[in-house]
């Protein structure tokens, strides 16, 4: 379905078949499709930054990426555990409605559910109250340091449109649970909802009236995801689209020649890494009455078999930062310490291997994606080949993003692939909290593989009641480098982006959380 998807794009763009950009009129050419018009619908941080446009949070980040108020207009802290949020008034969602504290409640009551895939976005909420139309408390954990950072990503939802129609519940793509706002929107934002045609167009139109001072000169945004790179650079070469946020790696150079297009790179915040199922047996090996990778000398001898600096200056062009670390330097929580490697040793590699007790190795699944990191087919291809020279025998799996995310979700796989890039926190504890810690409660919503360590969930948890800041960080840098000596993930490195315009942009704004604004976006006139 991908493949004629991406092969009659190309016949459309080859025919010259798409209509010509109107005044302000954005066509935009990601690599991929959004999973959907829900943004509860699946921690994809692609999918929450388009819909940026459309939803908004109680504050958001603003062109430094420091926060800022957006449909609150100031808080305070009540008390340790709560804190009071003042509401911007005025503010009319794309249907007429009004914006109130009720719509505050209604939204967080649905992303906290305990079915809500983003509700590791949350990990301190409690509870909320109305105080009046135009206030709200909400009520977190004692002495929660992050909660502005939590709530930049958790978009605003009318409550009488969710109730009106029937959409109070969550949805769910990891597991198939759709519902009306999965194919329908209504937010406050910049931008308001028109159409959708899954993985072929989305459109949004201006919100004349929207409550902030425009800044872009906008009108429309004509999404259509070209996931053949080949196609997406032809197009925007022929002046056919304006916008990508995914300009292929290998094509930089040839961007860069032509003089009616501009390319912004620049490393992302996003590390790009391996988890390994810690569950009691694999999921799909030849090893059947165990699990090989509950073995610290077999996660040291994955590690060992791969040549990082290979893929970095192959497979990524040489754009990536090649790490150690599960976070970037740029996120809170970081030290030097963190970026060393396992060293790159096939002959170490087979001797950890034979010392666990596997001389021949044993094959086991590896679940990859084909259109969600930056290369990621080329690299876990490149790392297949890699372990296959100590012994290894993976059985490498490369699909869509929704269907690979389901089997990670169900834990049905042995090793994959994962980025993350600890938005919208940005803070070394978004990836503890969600992804190191194990699952209890709101947290370790993406531990996907049951991996679990006593003393990490201790100091995650006392970071995440710290006011202290310099205490909290030195914690979570303890967590990370404990995480680091047990092999519990192999990093590789933090992944570069590149965008490219076209002559009809004149301006856009490209942040290291890569998430496009086109609210700040100005067209040539």
């Amino acid at each position: 379905m991908v493949a004629w998807r991406s092969a009659a794009l190309a016949a459309v763009l080859a025919g010259g078949l798409i209509a010509p950009a109107n005044a302000g009129t954005l066509r935009w050419a990601p690599q991929r499709d959004i999973v959907s018009m829900d943004p509860y619908s699946f921690g994809d941080t692609f999918t929450l930054s388009v819909l940026n446009h459309v939803y908004e949070g109680l504050v958001r980040y603003d062109d430094k990426l420091q926060i800022e108020p957006a449909l609150a207009e100031s808080w305070e802290v009540v008390n340790p555990t709560t804190w009071r949020f003042h509401l911007r008034k005025g503010v009319k969602y794309h249907d007429g409605a009004d914006f109130t504290a009720d719509d505050v409640l209604a939204s967080l009551k649905r992303v906290s559910d305990p079915t809500s895939p983003l509700r590791g976005n949350v990990p301190s909420y409690v509870s909320s109250k109305k105080v009046d139309d135009y206030t709200v408390d909400i009520v977190v954990t004692e002495n929660y340091p992050l909660l502005l950072n939590d709530l930049t990503n958790i978009h605003i939802f009318d409550q009488g449109w969710l109730v009106a129609n029937k959409a109070e519940a969550p949805t769910d793509v990891a597991k198939g649970v759709e519902g009306y706002a999965t194919s329908h929107a209504n937010g406050t934002g910049p931008f308001k909802f028109i159409s959708r045609k899954p993985d072929a167009e989305t459109v949004f139109e201006v919100n004349p009236n929207w409550w902030d001072k425009r800044k872009h000169n906008v009108d429309r945004i004509v999404m259509t995801p070209i996931t053949s790179a080949a196609t997406r650079v032809a197009a925007l070469i022929s002046g056919e689209i304006d916008f990508t946020n995914q300009a292929p790696l290998q094509d930089i150079p040839r961007l860069e020649a032509s003089s009616d297009l501009k390319v912004l790179s620049n490393s992302e915040l996003r590390t790009i890494f391996f988890v390994m199922n810690q569950t009691p047996k694999a999921f799909e090996s030849d090893v059947t009455d165990k699990n090989p990778l509950q073995d610290i000398k077999v996660r040291q001898a994955l590690y060992h078999a791969i040549d990082a600096d290979a893929i970095q200056k192959v497979v990524m062009a040489g754009l990536s930062r090649t790490t150690g670390s599960l976070v970037s330097p740029a996120i809170p929580g970081y030290v030097p310490e963190l970026d060393k490697r396992l060293s790159y040793d096939p002959e170490l590699a087979k001797k950890l291997l034979a010392e666990a007790g596997y001389p021949n190795g044993f094959s086991f699944s590896f679940l990859c994606r084909n259109t969600e990191f930056v290369n990621e087919e080329q690299i876990c291809q490149a790392v297949s080949a890699m372990w296959a020279r100590v012994g290894l025998r993976p059985n490498l799996n490369i699909g869509p993003t929704t269907i690979q995310d389901a089997k990670f979700d169900a834990g049905q796989f042995d090793v994959g692939t994962l980025g993350w890039a600890n938005e919208p926190m940005i803070d070394s504890y978004s990836i503890l909290v969600q992804v190191v810690h194990s699952k209890t409660g709101n947290a370790g919503v993406f531990n996907w593989g049951g991996w679990k360590d006593a003393e990490i969930d201790a100091l995650i948890d006392k970071a995440g009641a710290t006011v202290d800041r310099d205490e909290r960080l030195a914690m979570q840098a303890k967590a990370l480098l404990r995480a680091n000596e047990l092999s519990m993930f192999i990093p590789v490195h933090q992944q570069p982006m590149a965008w490219a315009t076209g002559a009809n942009i004149e301006s856009v704004l490209q942040l290291s959380d890569n998430k496009p604004r086109h609210w700040l976006t100005r067209m040539a006139e």
